[in-house]
């Protein structure tokens, strides 16, 4: 018989399992935290190990799933109507929202991992319905299965809706891998309300450059700016300021940002006609009842005309589902005037305007009402530079649907990389820019050869090593740009980054060109082959024979491929494995470390090894000899793990961030180190891999595990591997 628990008494830990009250992370908030870099496990993938969704989408009926994709575009559904019964709209915003939350700064955000479908994204207050849309998608997603990516079919979704509603688009590359939980590495904002005001992004409200970085939206829970002016106060000017520094943000120049705004606002509508009050929880906080919906909308009663998400009201133009000339006509056709919206938004709309100019309404066709403007499309007509552009556009409508085009294509790819990762019949030929290409490297040449001549050359390994590091450094995986690949490190501006070290560069390039001229071999592939013959010295110096994995076919890129200035925000303004950082930030140094970590791909472990070896090899910035806990530099010992863990050793603060390592017997110094060496012994997380590569018998390994976390940095960016 089974013993009767006293009523009322809770099985199990009372928050054990979903509160975050006792954590670790809340008993000591200043611990470094290194889930940033371990987030997306193989654990939380239900494909495993074995599954390549880029090889698995090569196998997709493309034109089937574009027929579908079209057909559910005017298949308006019961439980969901669509306005005017088309999904176009509300399929545009759900991938331009996914698309738009991409920043330069750091390359983060944007659609290239179905992060949309989880928090916080999926609960934005500016994202309100976009659940409807991605539910809408999944008949479709049931019926291809693992042959088509969530990111994937979100962002395909507007393309088809531009195309249904009559835009000739500019093409579509496949191939976004999904994530399966939220991003922890994305910051959005340090508010703890939606929507809270937008002075604290900025150091001057009134100058929108001077908006915290990498942020890109003025208030949280937003894509972009506040569609009734700063702070929610109507003011086009003050408005237009905000847009260009948000879009250019986002990677967007004027004229890109006039497309956008005018084919983005071209089609569908907004909608407030209700009290946006009486909505429900967004989808994280609503119950289990609601199956994942969020915002639900009691007096709907089964109308598109009665949703309320944005809280304005309205469409732009008189036929809001075909993509015209009808946005310019309105705005530049009519004055306008303040008015609220049922909601109680701030909304624009005409002083006077025809009754057969005014759109129809979404459920009753006998009905017509009001166009409406945002604060947004109003900067559009007052900005000057703005206005001019929509001139140009005015004039000549095929121009302004080719740059709108090519605006949503480049607005929906941004955070793919290069084209070589692009996959499907609809890749167009064209390489752009934005794209930062590169062309093939000859792969025929003697790589054997070139290790000789680069091995009796005079350079020095550190040289070597440190040369190769800071061209691979640059890569992200966020957005799949930077890295070894083009040898942009010899370009500007690279070749002027402080990081770089210029004056070392030049030595180190102006006897590798010469190389790689005689060979055949491209610079990039020397460069990275000279890293490697560094690498390989300083092994046999500790005592290990090791071939370091090279693939030849590296190309190099030119200053005319080079896109000079979209290069700056990839920077390096610290890197914790060369011990150097350009000046003092409120970041702490290991924090900045574990950024660039997480961006290059590598794990904690991964991390731990690179630090150490680069320690002993001494290739830290400048020549520093902090923390090179060794007394022969230039072979790959475990030298540095000895010493850090080395109870003999005492650690004193010395000032400026830097600290003695003295003998704590006689008290003498032995070693300087800064936090970002004394890290790996102080946190309990990376100590614990330190001292597996202190032990006696990890030598060999820590060799072997150096060589493949050097690998995997210097083939980053090598998508023509694994395309």
């Amino acid at each position: 018989m089974n013993e009767m628990k006293p009523a009322g008494k809770c099985p199990v830990m009372h928050g054990a399992v979903t509160e975050v009250g006792e954590s670790n992370t809340n008993w000591w908030p200043k611990a470094l935290n290194l889930d940033i870099l371990h987030q997306h496990d193989t654990k939380t993938d239900p494909f495993g190990r074995d599954f390549s969704y880029r090889e698995a989408v090569k196998s997709l009926d493309f034109e089937a799933l574009k027929k579908d994709m079209h057909a559910l575009m005017t298949e308006s559904q019961d439980w969901w109507p669509a306005d005017w019964g088309h999904y176009g709209g509300l399929m545009i915003r759900m991938s331009w929202h996914a698309a738009g939350s991409y920043r330069i700064a750091d390359g983060r955000g944007g659609a290239g991992t179905g992060n949309q479908r989880f928090a916080p994204l999926n609960s934005w207050p500016d994202n309100v319905s976009l659940d409807k849309a991605r539910r809408l998608l999944w008949p479709i997603k049931k019926k291809y299965g693992n042959k088509v990516s969530w990111a994937d079919l979100i962002t395909l979704a507007g393309t088809i809706a531009y195309e249904s509603m009559g835009l000739k688009t500019f093409g579509f590359g496949f191939g976004r891998s999904d994530i399966w939980g939220p991003e922890k590495d994305v910051y959005w904002g340090a508010e703890k309300e939606w929507l809270a005001p937008s002075d604290g992004r900025y150091e001057n409200l009134d100058d929108p450059t001077t908006m915290e970085n990498p942020l890109a939206a003025v208030q949280m829970g937003l894509i972009y700016v506040n569609p009734e002016g700063v702070n929610g106060k109507p003011d086009p000017m003050k408005t237009a300021a905000q847009v260009r520094e948000t879009f250019a943000r986002m990677a967007m120049d004027d004229e890109e940002t006039a497309a956008l705004t005018a084919g983005g606002h071209t089609v569908g509508k907004t909608h407030g006609n209700g009290d946006a009050k009486a909505l429900g929880p967004d989808p994280e906080g609503a119950d289990v009842d609601q199956q994942g919906f969020g915002w639900a909308n009691p007096h709907q009663n089964g109308l598109a005309s009665r949703a309320v998400t944005s809280g304005l009201e309205g469409a732009w133009t008189t036929h809001p589902t075909k993509f015209d000339m009808g946005y310019f006509d309105m705005l530049f056709g009519h004055d306008w005037e303040l008015r609220k919206s049922p909601a109680g938004a701030w909304q624009w709309e005409p002083i006077t305007i025809k009754e057969e100019d005014k759109p129809l309404d979404t459920s009753d066709p006998s009905l017509r009402h009001n166009p409406m403007m945002t604060d947004a499309d109003m900067a559009m007509k007052v900005d000057p530079v703005y206005n001019a552009i929509c001139q140009k556009f005015m004039a000549n409508p095929a121009y302004f649907q080719d740059a709108f085009a090519r605006a949503w294509f480049k607005l929906t790819h941004r955070d793919m990389g290069p084209k070589v990762r692009y996959i499907g019949p609809d890749v167009p030929a064209e390489d752009l820019i934005w794209q930062d290409p590169v062309p093939a490297g000859n792969t025929g040449y003697d790589v054997a050869a070139v290790k000789a001549k680069i091995a009796a050359s005079g350079l020095s390994g550190a040289e070597m090593i440190a040369t190769a590091w800071d061209s691979a450094r640059t890569f992200r995986g966020s957005d799949m740009r930077g890295g070894a690949n083009g040898a942009r490190i010899r370009l500007a501006p690279q070749k002027d980054w402080a990081g770089n070290e210029p004056e070392r560069l030049a030595k180190v390039l102006a006897v590798l060109e010469p190389i790689a001229k005689a060979s055949g071999a491209s610079i990039a592939d020397v460069i990275v082959l000279a890293g490697n013959v560094g690498v390989e010295q300083a092994a046999k110096a500790a005592g290990f024979d090791i071939a370091v994995p090279f693939a030849p076919g590296r190309g190099d890129a030119t200053d005319a491929t080079t896109d000079a200035d979209s290069f700056a925000p990839l920077e390096p303004i610290h890197d914790g494995y060369r011990n150097w950082q350009k000046k003092d930030y409120i970041v702490t140094p290991e924090e900045l470390m574990l950024d660039r970590t997480q961006l290059m791909g590598l794990t904690a472990c991964e991390m731990t090894c690179l630090v150490g070896g680069m320690r002993v090899l001494g290739t830290n910035h400048g020549g520093t000899r902090h923390g090179v806990f060794t007394d022969k530099v230039g072979a790959l010992t475990t030298d540095f793990f000895v010493n850090l863990t080395d109870m003999g050793n005492s650690w004193k603060p010395a000032g400026n961030g830097v600290y003695e390592v003295r003998d704590r017997k006689s008290g003498a110094v032995k070693w300087t180190a800064t936090r970002l060496d004394l890290v790996f012994g102080s946190n309990s997380v990376l100590r614990a891999y330190a001292e597996v590569y202190a032990q006696d018998d990890n030598k060999e390994k820590f060799v072997k595990d150096f060589v493949a976390a050097w690998t995997k940095v210097m083939n980053a960016d090598r998508f023509d591997l694994s395309a």
